[in-house]
């Protein structure tokens, strides 16, 4: 199953909270990869990532060795892990997140392992985060003048395409 939500909350320490998660992770037999909310452009965006990514890992053309690093490349359209982290990745400022969950469990099962890891966080679920506009693309590095070639209901189609592109610059 692939869970794809958005919190809010505060992160006062970046590397204690990315080690509460693969804590988490681990325990739970789970794969989670989070990220900045600010460059997400609507669930689709994420799972376009995590396929590629699985895709990338079966066919053994990925970069990384994890199945949630590999996740972050396509994410953020970088083909190195370092400059994917800068752009895509959680930082001291997040006050809005986005979480993908990759596990083998029925939904209820799911649901129940998502309440726990936000409780664990003291993060409120709020998926309204997910969603992206203008400045979510100009943020990501699409050009003005790249968006005014498509439609507003097309914006998604932006991000889409630069996480299809990791492919091709790999």
């Amino acid at each position: 199953m692939i869970e794809i939500i958005g919190a809010k909350g505060k992160i006062n320490n970046v590397d204690d909270f990315l080690e509460k998660i693969n804590i988490f992770a681990k325990e739970n037999n789970v794969i989670i990869q989070t990220f900045d909310a600010d460059l997400v452009f609507g669930k689709n965006h994420i799972l376009s990532a995590v396929e590629h990514a699985v895709r990338a890992i079966e066919r053994k053309t990925n970069t990384t060795n994890s199945l949630e690093k590999e996740i972050l490349l396509y994410a953020s359209g970088e083909r190195q892990i370092k400059l994917a982290i800068s752009k895509v990745g959680v930082k001291l400022k997040n006050e809005k997140i986005v979480f993908v969950f990759i596990n083998n469990v029925k939904k209820n099962a799911s649901k129940y392992i998502i309440k726990n890891f936000l409780d664990m966080l003291s993060l409120v679920r709020d998926d309204n985060v997910i969603k992206g506009d203008e400045e979510t693309l100009i943020r990501f590095g699409i050009k003005e003048n790249e968006i005014k070639t498509v439609m507003k209901d097309k914006y998604a189609d932006l991000i889409l395409e630069k996480v299809a592109m990791v492919d091709i610059i790999k």
